[in-house]
């Protein structure tokens, strides 16, 4: 890689100074939000009997995940509403890219696995301990870090390739592979139907792998008691609001050409700041187990 480029320079969402200052506000107390409900989520589930099954297995890598991708942007986005240099250098963002595209990966591969768990507990509920053992369990998680590894591998290998010989101003809040392209000094369409094939063909899989499950999972109720439905749509209501969060605005960034457009960013801040923010949400509110563990953990605590 030759370049001539030791920084960026990130706009960040807004321009104004009076909106720099709201989005810090805003964004930090979202950010903490996050790390609160997510932690809350960890160490109830790491703690608690009650929550053993694969479900919550899977939930703790999943607020993992939660916390550690909203980490990767929101710090830097806060930080930089209220400072006046605005820059980022070459090496920490490339460490951006590679651990963003990481646990978004991982967040969806989890994700994954969460609707398999349901598929195996509705569809096949005689064999589900059978199936779902510990050992499996553990052994689909190291497979999701595996995969998120070599995912974000091929990601950072497109960015490092690119030359850098001029602009240096980043038209977002962190680095990706979309903003820069546009300042690579070379001939960037075969990169761009690379990151396409790479992030826009796992995004648009896992969704339709993801669709299709909860179609087989309902199909499958209507041999069900009236009790075990209603159970069982909570729970997949829940999977399936987050995932039309967190799909949808990656779809629409990682699958089209090398366009941006300025609501670009603000879309962005849907499966960055907003997925983590709702998660602990969605999957306490909408779940009893959970709500009990946490008001018997903490309660017990106090």
């Amino acid at each position: 890689m030759n370049s001539s480029v030791t920084e960026f320079i990130l706009l960040g969402l807004t321009r104004d100074p009076g909106k720099q200052k709201a989005v810090f506000g805003v964004f930090l107390i979202f950010y903490l939000a996050t790390l609160l409900g997510n932690f809350l989520i960890v160490v109830t589930i790491k703690t608690s009997r009650t929550l053993g099954t694969p479900m919550y297995f899977f939930l703790f890598y999943l607020s993992f995940a939660d916390t550690c991708f909203s980490t990767t942007t929101a710090p830097r986005l806060i930080v930089d509403a209220l400072s006046h240099k605005k820059t980022i250098s070459y090496n920490e963002c490339m460490i951006q890219v590679f651990t963003f595209h990481f646990f978004g990966c991982m967040e969806i591969l989890v994700l994954i696995l969460m609707a398999f768990d349901r598929y195996v507990a509705i569809c096949k509920p005689l064999r589900y301990t059978t199936i779902m053992s510990r050992h499996v369990c553990r052994v689909l998680v190291i497979l999701a870090w595996v995969g998120s590894c070599i995912h974000s591998s091929a990601q950072i290998f497109l960015a490092l390739r690119l030359p850098f010989c001029g602009p240096n101003v980043i038209d977002h809040y962190f680095c990706d592979l979309q903003p820069l392209l546009k300042l690579a000094c070379m001939d960037t369409y075969v990169t761009n139907l690379l990151v396409v094939s790479n992030s826009g063909t796992i995004c648009t899989v896992s969704f339709i792998i993801l669709l299709t499950s909860y179609v087989v999972i309902l199909y499958s109720l209507r041999n069900h008691s009236a009790e075990g439905r209603r159970k069982a749509l909570s729970t997949c209501t829940s999977h399936f609001i987050v995932v039309v969060l967190f799909f949808g605005p990656c779809i629409f960034i990682y699958t089209r050409p090398p366009t941006t457009f300025p609501i670009d960013k603000m879309v962005a801040v849907f499966y960055t700041i907003g997925t983590p923010l709702l998660n602990p949400l969605i999957y306490t509110l909408r779940n009893m187990e959970v709500k009990k563990a946490m008001k018997k953990l903490w309660c017990s605590k106090v």
